[in-house]
C-alpha cells in the first residue's frame, strides 16, 4: 500500500479508518456466521462526481443460521417487552428518537449515498424519519383506546376487548426508502409490544445497520429489534417458514417473492401484511394506524355484572 499512518500528527498521508458494519442481533454486533460480505455502492446520482457506483462499504451477508439466531433473540426479549407498560414503551421509543437526532448528520450522509439524494433532500428524509419515530412513540398508550373497549351485549355482562401483541414479527424493509421507509415499518411493530427481526434493504443496508448502533445505545432492550443484511430472498425464506415467527411484513418483497413467502407463512398461520405497489408507496404521507393494528391480536373477556338476589334486582 502507498498509504501510511502519519506519526507526526499531520493529516497528510493519513490512512483512512473505514467503518466495519455488522449485524445487530440480541443487542450485540456479531459478524455473519457465514463470514460473507458484499459490496455496497453509492446510488447513481450521488456518485456522479465520484464515479458511478463508487464503493461505500462491505456489508455482512447474513445466513440462515443468523436468521435463526435473530428469532431466538426476539423470542427471548418478547416477554419483557410485551409485558412493559405502554407508557414505558413510549418513553423508550422517544429516547431512540433523541439518539437519532444526535446522529442526524451521519444519517443524512448515509441516506444521500444510499438513495442518490442531494444533501437538502436527504436531510428532509432523515428529519421526517425522526419525526415519524416520535409519532409512533406517542401512539403506544393510545392505540388500545382506538381498537379496544367495552362491547354492547344483550345480557348482564361486561364484554371487554383489548389488543395484545402478536409476538415475533419478521419485517422486510423497503428497498428504496433506506431510512424513512425503514423507520415506518419497524416503529409500529415494536410500539405495540411485538419484537422484530428486520431484513434490511439489500440495495442500501447501511442506514439500517447504523440504526442498530443507535438502538444499542438507547434504552431499548436487546433482542427487541434485530437487524440482518444480505440477500432478501435468502434470509426471508427461513424466516417465513420459521415456526416461532408469528407475523411477517412483506413490504420489501417483490411480487414473486411475496407470494412464495406468504405460502410458507401459512404453515403456522402467521399474520401477513402484504406489500403495496412500490409506485404507490409515499413514505412521507400520513401513515395512519394501518401498521399499528397489523400485528395485534384481540383478547375479549366476559365478566358478569353481578348476581340476582331474592328480590330479582342485580347487585
Amino acid at each position: 500500500m502507498s498509504e501510511h499512518v502519519s506519526t507526526s500528527g499531520s493529516a497528510a498521508g493519513r490512512l483512512s479508518v473505514l467503518k466495519t458494519y455488522k449485524l445487530y442481533v440480541g443487542g450485540k454486533f456479531p459478524r455473519s456466521e457465514s463470514g460473507r460480505v458484499y459490496e455496497v455502492t453509492r446510488a447513481t446520482s450521488a456518485a456522479d462526481a465520484a464515479g458511478e457506483g463508487s464503493w461505500l462499504a462491505n456489508a455482512p451477508m447474513a445466513s440462515r443460521k443468523d436468521a435463526r439466531d435473530a428469532v431466538v433473540a426476539a423470542r427471548k426479549a418478547f416477554g419483557g417487552w410485551s409485558g412493559a407498560t405502554a407508557y414505558n414503551r413510549g418513553q423508550v421509543l422517544y429516547r431512540v428518537a433523541e439518539m437519532l437526532e444526535g446522529r442526524r448528520d451521519q444519517f443524512v450522509r448515509e441516506v444521500a449515498d444510499a438513495e442518490g439524494l442531494s444533501t437538502p433532500k436527504a436531510a428532509a428524509a432523515v428529519d421526517a424519519a425522526i419525526d415519524r419515530w416520535v409519532w409512533y412513540a406517542g401512539w403506544t398508550d393510545k392505540i388500545g383506546q382506538v381498537v379496544g373497549g367495552a362491547n354492547p351485549v344483550a345480557g348482564p355482562f361486561f364484554n371487554l376487548s383489548t389488543p395484545e401483541p402478536t409476538g415475533v414479527v419478521t419485517v422486510l424493509a423497503p428497498r428504496e426508502s433506506s431510512f424513512l421507509g425503514l423507520v415506518s415499518v419497524i416503529a409500529p411493530v415494536i410500539a405495540t409490544g411485538n419484537t422484530a427481526v428486520v431484513v434490511a434493504s439489500d440495495k442500501s443496508p447501511l442506514p439500517a445497520l447504523s440504526l442498530g448502533e443507535v438502538l444499542a445505545t438507547s434504552d431499548l432492550p436487546g433482542g427487541v429489534v434485530n437487524i440482518l443484511s444480505g440477500r432478501t430472498a435468502e434470509i426471508a425464506a427461513p424466516l417465513a417458514a420459521h415456526q416461532d415467527v408469528n407475523g411477517i411484513d412483506l413490504t420489501g418483497a417483490d411480487e414473486v417473492l411475496a407470494k412464495e413467502l406468504e405460502i410458507a407463512a401459512a404453515d403456522n398461520l402467521k399474520r401477513v401484511l402484504r406489500p403495496e405497489s412500490a409506485e404507490r408507496t409515499d413514505w412521507s404521507a400520513d401513515p395512519g394506524t394501518r401498521r399499528l393494528t397489523a400485528f395485534l391480536e384481540t383478547k375479549t373477556v366476559w365478566h358478569p355484572t353481578g348476581s340476582l338476589g331474592a328480590s330479582g334486582s342485580a347487585y
